[in-house]
C-alpha cells in the first residue's frame, strides 16, 4: 500500500534561485497545493548573486521572498572559529559550504515560526551531506517541524530532466544546457558541479602544484 504523503499548507523554502530550488517552488505548488515563502541566505556571496531575486522568486509562484542577512554571523561563529582551530576536511579542503549551512537552517526555522509555516523545504541533491546538514539543524532547532525534501520524492533525476521541467513550466534561468554549472558561493568560498565536472572519467590532478590553492 503507498504511503500517502503529508500535506502542508505553508512552506518555507531554502532559495538560492538557482535551477534546484528555481523548479521547487511550482513543484511544491503542485505536489502539496500550499503557499511557498521563499528564503535566501546572504552568506557575503554578493550583490550580484541577489540581484532580481525577489522579482524571480514571485513570479515563479513565491508569496514573498526573506533575504536573510547572515554575513556578521558566518564570520564570527564559523568563520573565525574555524581558522583558529585549523580546521580541514581530510587534512586538505578548506570547508566552504559545509559551515555556512547551520546558519541558515536556523534563521530558516526562525522564519518559519514566524510564519506559522508547518514544514521547511530545501533542495540538496542526494550527492553530497547537504541533506543531513540542513535536517539535523532544522531538527535541533524545531524537532517538530516537517521537511521536505524534493530530491527524495520526485521522479526528476539529472540537471537535464530539472530543466526540461524548468522549460514547461516557464521558470526563468541563468544556466542553458551548453552552460549547465551550478555553483555555491559566500564569504570564505566558490565551488562548482555540473557536466564534465561530475564525469568520474574526469579524474583531477592533484598533484598539479597550486590545485588546492584556497583564495580568499
Amino acid at each position: 500500500m503507498e504511503k500517502q504523503k503529508k500535506q502542508y499548507k505553508k512552506v518555507v523554502l531554502a532559495y538560492s534561485g538557482g535551477l534546484d530550488t528555481s523548479i521547487i517552488i511550482p513543484w511544491l505548488k503542485e505536489n502539496y497545493g500550499c503557499e511557498v515563502i521563499a528564503a535566501a541566505g546572504d552568506v557575503g556571496q554578493g550583490a550580484g548573486e541577489l540581484e532580481g531575486l525577489e522579482a524571480k522568486a514571485l513570479a515563479t509562484g513565491a508569496s514573498k521572498l526573506y533575504v536573510m542577512d547572515l554575513v556578521d554571523e558566518f564570520v564570527d561563529d564559523y568563520i573565525v572559529p574555524t581558522l583558529q582551530a585549523s580546521a580541514k576536511y581530510e587534512g586538505t579542503y578548506l570547508l566552504g559550504t559545509s559551515f555556512a549551512r547551520p546558519p541558515i537552517a536556523k534563521r530558516l526555522v526562525e522564519i518559519a515560526k514566524k510564519e506559522g509555516a508547518d514544514a521547511i523545504c530545501h533542495g540538496c541533491t542526494g550527492k553530497g551531506n547537504d541533506q543531513v546538514r540542513f535536517e539535523l539543524a532544522i531538527r535541533a532547532f524545531a524537532p517538530d517541524m516537517g521537511v521536505i525534501a524534493p530530491w527524495r520524492e520526485w521522479d526528476i533525476k539529472s540537471r537535464e530532466e530539472e530543466i526540461d521541467y524548468a522549460e514547461a513550466h516557464r521558470v526563468p534561468l541563468k544556466i542553458s544546457r551548453e552552460t549547465n554549472y551550478s555553483k555555491d558561493k559566500n564569504l570564505w568560498h566558490l565551488s562548482h558541479e555540473g557536466l564534465d565536472l561530475e564525469d568520474p572519467a574526469n579524474e583531477p590532478d592533484y598533484a598539479k602544484p597550486g590545485f588546492f590553492a584556497h583564495v580568499i
